[in-house]
Parts: structure tokens; C-alpha cells; sequence
């Protein structure tokens, strides 16, 4: 088996936990709740995480498959060079950040969540994972085979080469012999 990414799981679960602890700051915020200052935060904060964590980071092995509109995203992400890169950073930075949301009725399942991306951050970045951006690559068309260009005459089930018929210039020895004998009685 192979290798678990940690960190892919982590940025799934950080950019749901952003999503959650956006909403649950709109209805502290929409509600007037007691203490909805730390919905406003809320709000902010998870506005910042989902922009941070929109753009996935490319896998160590295999293909990497971007979101749609990342790329923008990613050159943002990418010109903040290692405090973004870095997982340990992110691990730390997540945890600060969930920590206001938990003071309010409305913001905590958004601060658990962004709490557990953060220990599976940790998990990431103590197994040696960093951040790497998916960027566009240039189609390089390979040059056709000449097997290829030329498709084959005949509809499958082809014959073997050896009996297949050749084109003969004389009229009877293109004949075929038919070695059943084909007699209607």
C-alpha cells in the first residue's frame, strides 16, 4: 500500500472547516448574538482560510488534478514563499486562528474543524510535506509512429500475416481455394 498524503486530507478538511466558520460567522453577525464580535472575526477568518487553502498542492506521486480558477489563487499563495509552503507554519497558524471561534455558540463547529486540520497539518509536516503549486504545463504533442498515420486496410478479426491474401497481378493465383466443399442438394 501505499503512502497517506496527509496533507491533502488536511486541505480538504481546512477548506471545509474555512466554509463552516464563514457561515456560522454570517449567522452570528445576521443574528446580533451576544459577543457577535467574534462572528466579524469569524467571518474574516474564514474568508482568509479559504483563500488559503483553495489552491491543492501538487502530490508527491501520480497526477495532480487542480480546482477550477486555482491559478490565480496559486500565484497568490506561492508569493509568499515559505510561510505559506510550510506546514508547520499552516499547522500553527490554523490553530491561532480557531481559537476566537470557539467563544461563540455559532462559530464552534467551524473551530473544531479548522482544530483538527490543524493537528493533521502537524501530521503532514512531521512526515516531511510541503506545499507545492500545481502550475499549468504546455501540451507537447510526441510525433505520430508511422505505424500509426497509416491504419490498417482490413476490420478486425485479422487473419495471421502468413494468410492473408496478396494482391497477385494474375487472375489465378489471386484465387482462393475454399478446402470445404461448399455444394447446396
Amino acid at each position: 500500500m501505499g503512502q497517506i498524503e496527509w496533507a491533502m486530507w488536511a486541505n480538504e478538511q481546512a477548506l471545509a472547516a474555512g466554509l463552516i466558520l464563514l457561515t456560522g460567522g454570517v449567522v452570528g453577525v445576521a443574528g446580533q448574538f451576544r459577543g457577535w464580535e467574534f462572528a466579524a472575526y469569524a467571518v474574516a477568518a474564514g474568508v482568509f482560510v479559504c483563500l488559503l487553502e483553495y489552491p491543492r498542492s501538487k502530490r508527491a506521486k501520480g497526477t495532480s488534478v487542480a480546482r477550477s480558477g486555482q491559478y490565480c489563487f496559486t500565484v497568490c499563495v506561492k508569493a509568499f514563499g515559505p510561510l505559506t509552503r510550510n506546514y508547520y507554519v499552516r499547522a500553527f497558524l490554523h490553530a491561532a486562528i480557531c481559537v476566537p471561534g470557539g467563544f461563540m455558540l455559532a462559530t464552534v463547529l467551524g473551530c473544531v474543524c479548522l482544530g483538527i486540520a490543524s493537528l493533521i497539518y502537524l501530521a503532514a509536516a512531521i512526515r516531511g510535506e510541503h506545499w507545492e503549486p500545481i502550475l499549468p504545463q504546455k501540451d507537447t504533442r510526441k510525433p505520430v509512429a508511422q505505424s500509426i498515420k497509416n491504419p490498417p486496410q482490413n476490420p478486425p478479426p485479422r487473419p495471421p500475416a502468413e494468410l492473408r491474401r496478396k494482391p497477385a497481378k494474375d487472375l489465378e493465383s489471386a484465387a482462393y481455394d475454399n478446402p470445404m466443399s461448399v455444394t447446396d442438394e
